[in-house]
């Protein structure tokens, strides 16, 4: 068994303990057992983290472009380095496979050197004057010091995309990072301070979120929100960054719907989308959930989807023959119950799995669900977890409907063998990003946001950096004395 290290707070360049020695513990969801601590923040390190993040604001704004730009080169290099090590520790306090915590590590790495780059073309613009003699500048600077909120699902990717869109733009950052998974990210940040981010510009904290969020939020220190999470708790906290006129970026939850037509690659459909439901063992905001599949492919494509589910090997992430690890917590093994007792209640048939795996562990089933109604919880709320909902359709304008039907708009998926489809698609379904035929979703260079209840920003592609700059007018006639 890998050494789960304990986790300190990271503040103005020192890693520390709280100053009342206050510490949570951190479970292994493949065993329940406590594997470690994270030191858990009160008020006297919140506001040394503030005050830090001011100076080290004034720090890093000030460096070159370039130089910003290499160090943080510099941090991606380490993680590289180091993600062979990270990925168990990673595996042993989030549940996924040791393959997918590699492949998350990775992945955040590529993110740091994308985002090091774009800072470097984060251009003003010079605009036409009307008058001869006049200059007129649109400048982008740095907003201010960030803080940040970021979940357990992704304990590396998430935070990466805020940090790395901060510091490419000369911001600093405190990181609220999950309690239940601490000591991924700060192995990240400890790439960053060994890569020579100066004291003060990243914090780590962990704690009683609410009492971080309000705290943070509030200081007057802090010029941007950014918040991954569910939809109820982003709206607190955009609304509590209104109140104090807060620039906010708000990644939320999702029901992404998968429309498959029976012109598509039904095998190739399935066995795509089941990789995608499946991974993170469903705890992604942009997993496929609702499933509408044209009827003449119906039978074909649960069959087929249905044995991709069964073939998933499911135990501990640490084994290496482990394809789908458990859940991350007991809350999330309690709502699948709940909202697939909901569902079978009502109507629902289970094809396969539905229920929980073993005797220890947060470990549960693969699942796909049948004969769904729009009533059932399991159709309004989003599962977060391995559920596969399968409802037909006969015409497109039905599965456009049910697309639609939710006030969220995350991510959307689509196989059709028809260019007129896949048009009408894009223009009708309403989602940040839309994806046909393929999975093309969160890559660094392409913007990575929802709509409606799903949020608003971009944390990838160019957009990532837009919510970290200001953007100033500047103008000069040229000093002519009079004669």
């Amino acid at each position: 068994m890998p050494h789960y290290p304990d986790t300190l707070l990271f503040i103005d360049g020192r890693w520390a303990p709280a100053a009342d020695d206050r510490f949570i513990d951190v479970l292994n969801p493949a065993t329940e057992q406590v594997i470690g601590r994270v030191a858990h923040a009160g008020q006297p390190e919140l506001a040394a983290a503030a005050a830090a993040a001011e100076r080290g604001f004034a720090v890093w704004s000030r460096m070159s472009v370039f130089d910003r730009y290499t160090i943080m080169r510099r941090a991606a290099t380490l993680l590289r380095e180091r993600a062979e090590a990270i990925a168990p520790i990673m595996t042993m306090e989030q549940g996924k496979p040791v393959a997918e915590a590699r492949t998350e590590l990775l992945a955040a790495a590529d993110t740091i050197d994308w985002l090091a780059e774009e800072g470097r073309r984060a251009y003003g613009r010079l605009v036409p004057a009307r008058a001869t003699g006049v200059t007129q500048a649109v400048i982008r600077t740095p907003v201010g010091p960030v803080a940040a909120f970021s979940p357990w699902n992704f304990p590396v990717n998430q935070v990466v995309r805020k940090v790395g869109a901060a510091l490419a733009t000369g911001c600093s950052i405190i990181v609220k990072a999950a309690e239940e998974t601490p000591a991924s990210p700060a192995a990240l940040i400890r790439a960053f301070a060994d890569a020579g981010v100066p004291p003060g510009v990243i914090g780590l904290l962990y704690g009683t979120p609410s009492e971080i969020s309000e705290t943070l939020i509030a200081h007057p220190a802090i010029r941007k929100v950014t918040f991954t999470g569910s939809t109820a708790v982003g709206k607190m906290l955009a609304a509590l960054a209104g109140t104090h006129m807060k620039r906010a970026t708000m990644e939320l939850g999702g029901h992404g719907p998968a429309i498959i037509s029976a012109d598509a690659d039904i095998d190739q459909a399935a066995d795509t989308l089941a990789a995608a439901k499946f991974r993170n063992a469903g705890q992604v905001c942009v997993s496929p959930t609702r499933f509408l599949v044209e009827r003449p492919a119906f039978g074909r494509f649960v069959e087929r989807f249905a044995a991709q589910a069964q073939a998933r090997k499911v135990g501990d992430g640490l084994r290496p023959d482990t394809t789908m690890g458990p859940l991350a917590n007991v809350r999330r093994v309690e709502a699948m119950e709940t909202l697939i007792g909901d569902a079978t209640a009502r109507g629902a048939e289970i094809v396969t799995g539905g229920q929980r795996v073993g005797n220890a562990g947060y470990f549960f089933a693969p699942t796909v669900l049948t004969n769904l109604t729009a009533d059932m919880r399991i159709m309004n709320e989003e599962p977060f977890g391995p559920v596969a909902l399968m409802s037909p359709f006969d015409t497109l304008d039905q599965a456009v409907a049910e697309a639609n039907r939710l006030p969220y708009g995350l991510a959307a998926y689509a196989f059709t063998g028809s260019g007129r489809t896949a048009a009408r698609l894009r223009d009708e379904i309403r989602a940040g990003m839309l994806t046909v035929n393929h999975l093309g979703l969160a890559l660094p260079e392409v913007p990575f946001g929802g709509i409606g209840d799903s949020g608003y920003g971009s944390e990838g592609g160019t957009e990532a950096l837009e919510a970290y700059l200001d953007t100033r007018f500047f103008t000069m006639r040229e000093y002519s004395p009079s004669a």
